[in-house]
């Protein structure tokens, strides 16, 4: 009998980026391999942090197939610039509105909860009630975590009280799930002190097929001749904006580098403000995702800079897109992180504190000054990446626990 699985999250298809893509790709993956998949999940609004204009006027509630996939949305409450409050509205608002789509599902043999939101669980846990199925939680993003650490949260009151409450109620559902998955070692360990449930480590992965320096053709955003240095991703509060404008201000009257940054999200106008004198930074919005290999694979090296505090919460999936172009990377943020770890346990690229800049400006006009470094770089970083998430691989993995869990 072909098992039912029920995923709930909000971020699915059609968006491209982040949890969305991974979401979608896990969902086409059980689907193909023989189960039956639903999925509760909101209207696209991410990275942009709006509604997307080809959904605005369709109906609160919507049914959709996609692939086999049956999809049930909510169009949840969408802020344009995301302050604490109104995340907390957002959330609320997919959480509630999503229970008109649960009373839909028929007969689920396992509910997944995707975090953020971990009212997910909330939600995976009335559906299973009803189907006496299993819960499966998985964690993408420690969001309160994150929230506390990436300064989303000024008052210092206002953060030690409403983190006993959330930190409550975070364990509280994290202990009612039959498995915890997370996506990378340190998070694994943080979900460990959070609560006895079973951890997995499933983390995110990457098409070595569909991101190949061999198959890539030039960008048109990449056409310059100079040296391009890339930021592809979400701007972001996990960011460091304000330390990678210093560090462009080093190269601010260079003519033989180009920095290009492509993407959306909450901190965007800032930062297209202050880099908007600088004649050597381009901006462009994000690429359809077809594009994406050729954009990738289109860069000499790419940057990322991560807040010092971000330590744990989060291992940015977009690292494995960087790491599968074949290109180096230039990379700053806390040096015990996860991150850290991978970069220097590969040998693809440099890694550096936020105190380092004068290091990390070193370290690109070393790679733009020594073309065989950078290949050696290049090459160790898709080694390392092909070897340790292969797409193919780590899906395979799941199916093989899921099936073990449910019995077949």
């Amino acid at each position: 009998m072909t098992k039912k699985i029920t995923i709930i999250g909000v971020n699915f298809y059609p968006e491209d980026t982040s949890t969305g893509l991974y979401t979608t790709q896990m969902a086409e993956y059980l689907s193909e391999n023989g189960f039956e998949i639903s999925v509760v999940t909101g209207f696209p609004y991410y990275p942009q942090w709006e509604i997307w204009k080809n959904y605005r006027d369709k109906p609160k509630i919507l049914e959709e197939d996609y692939k086999g996939i049956k999809i049930y949305r909510f169009k949840q409450f969408t802020p344009k610039t995301p302050s604490f409050l109104k995340r907390i509205r957002h959330i609320l608002s997919f959480t509630f509105g999503s229970l008109k789509n649960l009373k839909k599902i028929g007969q689920s043999d396992l509910v997944m909860a995707i975090v953020p939101f971990t009212s997910d669980i909330w939600l995976a846990r009335k559906l299973a009630k009803k189907n006496k199925a299993k819960v499966w939680t998985h964690v993408q993003d420690f969001e309160f975590d994150a929230a506390f650490e990436s300064g989303v949260i000024k008052n210092p009151f206002v953060k030690a009280v409403m983190g006993k409450i959330l930190y409550f109620m975070e364990t509280k559902l994290l202990n009612k799930s039959d498995i915890v998955s997370t996506i990378s070692f340190s998070m694994e360990e943080k979900a460990k002190k959070k609560t006895k449930t079973e951890i997995f480590y499933f983390p995110n992965w990457i098409d070595e097929d569909f991101v190949n320096p061999d198959n890539a053709k030039i960008h048109p955003y990449m056409k310059s001749e100079k040296f391009k240095v890339l930021y592809s991703g979400n701007i972001g509060a996990k960011q460091n904006w304000e330390g990678f404008v210093d560090f462009l201000s080093f190269f601010r009257k260079r003519k033989d580098v180009e920095f290009i940054v492509v993407g959306d999200g909450a901190r965007k106008e800032w930062l297209v403000s202050r880099i908007k004198d600088f004649e050597n930074v381009r901006y462009y919005p994000p690429v359809p995702y077809d594009e994406l290999p050729d954009l990738l694979c289109s860069a000499d090296t790419h940057v990322l800079f991560q807040k010092d505090s971000v330590v744990d919460t989060v291992m940015p999936s977009k690292l494995l897109g960087m790491m599968a172009s074949g290109k180096p990377s230039l990379i700053t943020g806390n040096k015990k992180s996860e991150v850290a770890k991978i970069i220097n346990e590969s040998e693809s690229g440099g890694y550096f504190s936020n105190k380092e800049l004068k290091k990390a400006k070193n370290f690109l006009e070393n790679i733009m000054k020594n073309k065989k470094l950078a290949e050696n770089y290049g090459e160790n970083a898709r080694s390392y990446v092909v070897e340790k998430f292969s797409k193919k691989n780590v899906l395979n993995r799941l199916k093989q626990k899921i099936n073990f869990l449910l019995g077949n």
